[in-house]
C-alpha cells in the first residue's frame, strides 16, 4: 500500500507519515524543504520511503509530481499555509501563493489521482481543510476562503462517487488550532488550547482507514462546527474577528 503526502516535512503531514509508517505503508513525502524531508525520512522505519522536493504553488510542479508518482492507494493533500492581517494590508503575492497552494494544488492533484482511482475502483483521498472552512474569517479572509473551497470541492466529489457507486472514498480533515509551524508562517498566536499534531495524526489515521468522510479531531471543535450551523453569519463573522484580533 502506497500513500502520497504533501506538506510532509513538518506538523500534521510529518505526523501522518509517522503513523502510516508504523502500519507498513510505502510512503512518498513531498515538500519544498528537502532537508526537513530528509530528517523526517531518517526517523521512519520503512524501507520504501521516497522524498520529493517540489513547490506545489506552481501548477506545473503538481503535474510533474503526478507524472513521477503513480498508483497510489492514499493521497493526502496537506500542503498549505495561512496569512494573517487586514485584507487590504496583507501581501498580494503571498496571498496568491496561498491560493495556489491551498486551492489550485489540492484541486489539481485530486483530479489527476482521482481519475486513476476511479479506473481501479479503489483508493482514498484526504483533503486537509480546517474548521475555518465552515465560517467567515476576518483578518485571515484568504485562508478561510481557501479552506471553504476545499470543503465544498470534497463534498461535491463525494456525492459524485456515491452516484457512480464507486469504491473510491474521499475525506476532509477539519482540525481546529493545532500546535504546528503553521502559526509561525501565518504570523499569529493562538489563545485557544491547541491539539498536538501527534494527537491529530493518530486520530486521523484511525478514522481514515475506516473510510470516514468528515474527520474532526477534538470534542470542542466538533461542538463548534455543530453550533456554526445555527449562528447567523454576521454574528459568526463578528465573533471570529474578536478571536482573530487577540492573535496580534
Amino acid at each position: 500500500m502506497k500513500a502520497l503526502i504533501t506538506g510532509a516535512s513538518s506538523g500534521i503531514g510529518k505526523q501522518l507519515a509517522i503513523e502510516l509508517d508504523k502500519i507498513g505503508y510505502e510512503l512518498v513525502l513531498v515538500s519544498r524543504d528537502e532537508e526537513k524531508l530528509k530528517k523526517v525520512k531518517s526517523i521512519l522505519n520503512g524501507e520504501n520511503i521516497e522524498i520529493i522536493s517540489l513547490d506545489l504553488s506552481y501548477i506545473e510542479n503538481c503535474k510533474k509530481l503526478y507524472s513521477m508518482v503513480k498508483d497510489v492507494d492514499i493521497l493526502i493533500n496537506n500542503a498549505g499555509f495561512g496569512v494573517f492581517g487586514d485584507f487590504t494590508d496583507t501581501d498580494l503575492e503571498k496571498e496568491l501563493k496561498l491560493i495556489n497552494t491551498n486551492i489550485t494544488a489540492v484541486h489539481t492533484l485530486t483530479k489527476l489521482y482521482l481519475k486513476d482511482m476511479i479506473e481501479k475502483d479503489k483508493g482514498y483521498i484526504l483533503n486537509v481543510a480546517s474548521i475555518a472552512g465552515f465560517m467567515p474569517g476576518p483578518l485571515m479572509a484568504t485562508y478561510y476562503a481557501s479552506k471553504a473551497y476545499v470543503v465544498r470541492l470534497t463534498e461535491g466529489i463525494k456525492e459524485e462517487l456515491n452516484k457512480r457507486k464507486s469504491k473510491v472514498r474521499v475525506g476532509i480533515l477539519c482540525p481546529g488550532p493545532v500546535d504546528t509551524n503553521f502559526n509561525n508562517v501565518a504570523g499569529v498566536k493562538f489563545n485557544l488550547n491547541s491539539l498536538s499534531s501527534e494527537k491529530v495524526a493518530k486520530y486521523t489515521v484511525k478514522k481514515m482507514l475506516k473510510n470516514k468522510f468528515m474527520i474532526i479531531p477534538g470534542v470542542k471543535i466538533k461542538i463548534a462546527k455543530s453550533l456554526v450551523k445555527f449562528i447567523p453569519e454576521t454574528l459568526a463573522s463578528k465573533f471570529v474577528y474578536v478571536m482573530q484580533e487577540k492573535k496580534r
